[in-house]
């Protein structure tokens, strides 16, 4: 029963109008709580000779991190080194636009050990992933420290 003027708690299924008050009401604290630092996305792809999509990256900036959040290759084609290529250019990318480190999660049935070949360094893992896996989570510093560069 609900008592009039009381607010009401409800549960349901995924509401997008919800979820877009929640990010905007969200990103408005974090701006005022970290002095508007800039924001941004940007996503990295190959495309083979006929146009379709050999793998991609999709990444966001926030100040100076990166976060990389998807980084998907077709099976195909996962030899060819296009992973490497990816993250490459996306840490490429993150340093033009002024990161001067990424992160990124993976769970352990998926790359953790490429991020690591790549200079990333593990900073936590959560259990509980099915199938007895975790989700690992990486970093990495994008400035070479013995230059004056950071």
């Amino acid at each position: 029963m609900t008592v009039a003027g009381e607010p009401n708690l409800t549960v349901g299924e995924q509401d997008s109008e919800l979820t877009g008050r929640l990010e905007r009401e969200l990103e408005a604290f974090n701006e005022a709580a970290t002095d508007a630092a800039p924001r941004g996305d940007f996503s990295v792809k190959v495309t083979d000779a006929d146009g379709r999509l050999v793998g991609g990256l999709t990444a966001w900036v926030w100040g100076r991190l990166c976060g990389i959040e998807l980084l998907w290759v077709r099976e195909g084609s996962r030899a060819g080194g296009w992973g490497s290529k990816l993250l490459l250019a996306a840490e490429a990318e993150a340093v033009r636009r002024g990161c001067d480190r990424v992160m990124v999660s993976s769970f352990t049935f998926q790359a953790p050990g490429f991020y690591q070949r790549h200079g990333y360094a593990e900073v936590g893992r959560v259990p509980g992933i099915p199938g007895g896996h975790a989700d690992v989570y990486l970093t990495k510093a994008l400035t070479d420290r013995g230059s004056g560069r950071e």
